[in-house]
């Protein structure tokens, strides 16, 4: 009889402790969403890049924001381009003043803004109000994370893409290969040289900026930085990738485009029929399209070992020096800047990619890829596009890169010689 007495005793704590617990925990998960929320009238500003040309599409944005609700009013702000912001909010910061409730970034600067502490971990915001973060994909969500924290959005995203004519391409009855080790083949066949030289070059690659071709070599298997802080760009695989290339450009299937006008070189001789394609960002989609007289495609690199892309255009974060009452104003205008219908509205108007991956399912995303179906290769590929390379040389690195591919395609230096000076300078760049 006792034992049941203390049985009965032991369960009926058990059974109030479980209870407690279940309401605690209700009572916690309800007091978190309200911690976010906003509760009275908050004014805040939007830092971003976007230029004269998108100034209509930036006022609908936040006038429909703005008309939406009561408690948070938005003015959108031109700071310049993405070093101009950078430079503003990094002085903003060490200030602790004059900061922007919502901020635009270049995505290289992700790394660096979440070392320093400068942007808010949005982690516990997304938790608290179930926002949808893996609907971008774990390769957008990668890209806009620093050590497993969400410190910022993707926002007006890119990658790197080949475009082709495919006008051409239909007449001459060829496809962009999937494969890297096919394309000296496949630029045979859609260059044409005549008795003085090229008359349309296969593929046209951007020497101005390591990104066009940076993929190259990664999907070749090339640690650019190790993780010894050494570049592996003289390694096996990184001098076949570069005897690989140089053998396009010396049999008059490709060309290297450097120099002062060497991008807007480059987009004419496509214009013209003049480079059967280009290696450049998908951001500028509309721009071919709306200057070529013939249909532009888009298709992803040719892959290698793997079929990675590297992320480009912007993200969106919210400084971690506001105040709390800053921050869940700018946390709503944030969701709104990167809804899913929004989202459709820049890949309209813009020209950047569409980053959620459930537009597929709406009406008007499958109406966008009707309008523009050579985003599908794009569509398909989201969870491939990762992180741009992060560390505090990497400028110095890519110069020297850049001027040494430069030197052996163009001015036919040693390849191993140069190579082996390339990656030496690199290091002591590395080291220092």
């Amino acid at each position: 009889m006792k034992c049941n007495v203390v049985v009965g005793v032991l369960l009926f704590a058990c059974a109030c402790f479980s209870g407690c617990s279940g309401k605690s925990k209700t009572a916690d998960v309800s007091k978190e969403k309200k911690s976010y929320e906003v509760k009275e009238p908050v004014s805040i500003v939007w830092w971003h890049a976007l230029e004269k040309q998108y100034d209509q599409t930036v006022a609908d944005v936040v006038d429909g924001f703005n008309n939406s609700q009561n408690l948070v009013k938005v003015t959108a702000e031109y700071i310049g381009n993405y070093s101009a912001v950078n430079e503003a909010l990094v002085a903003a910061h060490a200030a602790g003043t004059g900061l922007p409730g919502v901020c635009v970034a270049n995505t290289p600067y992700v790394a660096e803004y979440g070392a320093g502490g400068l942007a808010e971990d949005l982690t516990p915001y997304i938790k608290a109000t179930k926002f949808d973060i893996d609907d971008f994909g774990s390769g957008l969500i990668a890209a806009t994370s620093y050590k497993n924290k969400q410190i910022s959005l993707p926002f007006l995203i890119s990658t790197q893409v080949m475009y082709y004519n495919k006008t051409m391409a239909d007449k001459l009855g060829v496809f962009v290969p999937e494969k890297f080790s096919d394309m000296e083949d496949f630029l045979k066949k859609v260059s044409k040289i005549g008795p003085d030289g090229t008359e349309v070059w296969g593929t046209i690659i951007p020497g101005w900026d390591q990104w066009y071709f940076e993929t190259f070599f990664l999907n070749n298997g090339v640690k650019i930085i190790t993780d010894s802080n050494k570049t592996d760009l003289d390694g096996t695989a990184s001098v076949e990738t570069i005897k690989t290339m140089n053998r396009w450009i010396q049999n008059g299937t490709a060309y290297f485009a450097v120099g002062k006008d060497a991008s807007s070189s480059m987009r004419q001789k496509f214009i013209e029929n003049k480079a059967f394609s280009v290696l450049h960002t998908s951001s500028l989609y509309n721009t071919y399209v709306k200057k070529c007289n013939f249909e532009v495609g888009m298709s992803w690199f040719p892959a290698a070992d793997t079929k990675k892309q590297e992320i480009g255009g912007c993200v969106l974060l919210i400084p971690s020096k506001n105040s709390q009452a800053v921050k869940n104003a700018s946390w709503q205008f944030l969701q709104y800047l990167c809804s899913k219908d929004i989202n459709m509205k820049w890949a309209r108007e813009t020209g950047y990619i569409p980053t959620r991956k459930s537009v597929l399912e709406t009406e008007e995303g499958i109406e966008f890829l009707k309008q523009k179906p050579a985003f599908k290769c794009i569509f398909d590929n989201l969870d491939l596009i990762e992180p741009r390379i992060q560390n505090k040389k990497w400028s110095q690195l890519a110069k020297i890169w850049m001027n040494s591919l430069a030197e052996m395609f163009i001015e036919k230096t040693d390849i191993d010689k140069s190579v082996t000076v390339m990656a030496s300078e690199i290091n002591e760049v590395l080291e220092d």
